[in-house]
């Protein structure tokens, strides 16, 4: 199984559903080019090139195929990996991608990702006082999760110094700003679950979600009700057992 986490993440975002996953599947967790950890960004800073990289990994340990789970970013990278058929079924979480052809809303989010990365690169000095308190836990959670207060604060200021060490992060989005992503989803021949909580913030359900409904028509789709846009921190225990449960063994 291999786990995709999303733009600003590390493979750490993974990290309370993994003792789960890997009772059932050998895991390979992370972190994409240009984020904080992974290898450097390359010349070009687009999707194409990042499931590159991962089917270069995927290559390294031998694996023709996997079980890809993917979160927003990591959810377009898991699906554009299916359809090259490197997979042998795929669980998105809130994909990336997936807006409406006349929905430009994507470039107002994109903006506010990026003035989110430089607030990141102020806050990161003061990461562990910021999250010693539950005021500062909520706020550094609030775009992503409704239920926060089990994810600990060590996890959450790895993350955060993580946002502000993403050295292609400028990059991406701004190639993000210039190119819709386009999925050939009729190439994919896995099983597919789409996994959507309603109160995501960064990618709304279900306007975030049109062209995957139409591009996915056959894929079962899990809708859960308050979750937010990582469900793997806002309800690890459901999300694992959403992943395990899913696709064939």
């Amino acid at each position: 199984m291999v786990c995709l986490h999303g733009l600003f993440d590390t493979w750490r975002v993974w990290e309370l559903v993994l003792p789960r996953l890997e009772r059932r599947r050998d895991v390979l967790a992370l972190t994409l080019p240009g984020h904080a950890g992974g290898p450097p960004l390359g010349d070009e800073a687009d999707a194409g090139a990042l499931a590159n990289e991962l089917e270069r990994a995927m290559d390294r340990l031998g694996w023709p195929t996997a079980h890809l789970v993917g979160n927003s970013l990591g959810g377009y990278l898991a699906l554009e990996l299916a359809v090259r058929g490197r997979a042998e079924s795929v669980v998105a979480l809130a994909p990336a991608g997936g807006w409406a052809p006349d929905d430009d809303s994507y470039r107002e989010l994109l903006r506010f990702q990026l003035t989110l990365y430089e607030q990141s690169r102020r806050a990161a000095p003061h990461a562990e006082a910021i999250l010693s308190t539950l005021q500062g836990r909520r706020r550094a959670t609030d775009l992503i999760t409704v239920n926060y207060e089990h994810i600990p604060a060590e996890l959450l200021a790895h993350q955060l110094i993580g946002m502000a060490a993403c050295a292609g992060a400028e990059a991406l989005i701004e190639q993000g700003l210039g190119d819709r992503w386009s999925l050939d989803a009729e190439r994919i021949a896995c099983p597919v679950r789409v996994i959507w909580g309603t109160a995501d913030r960064l990618l709304a359900w279900p306007g975030a979600a049109a062209r995957y409904r139409e591009w996915l028509p056959h894929a079962d789709w899990v809708v859960l009700d308050d979750v937010g846009h990582c469900p793997q921190l806002d309800v690890p225990l459901e999300t694992a057992e959403l992943i395990l449960g899913f696709g064939p063994d």
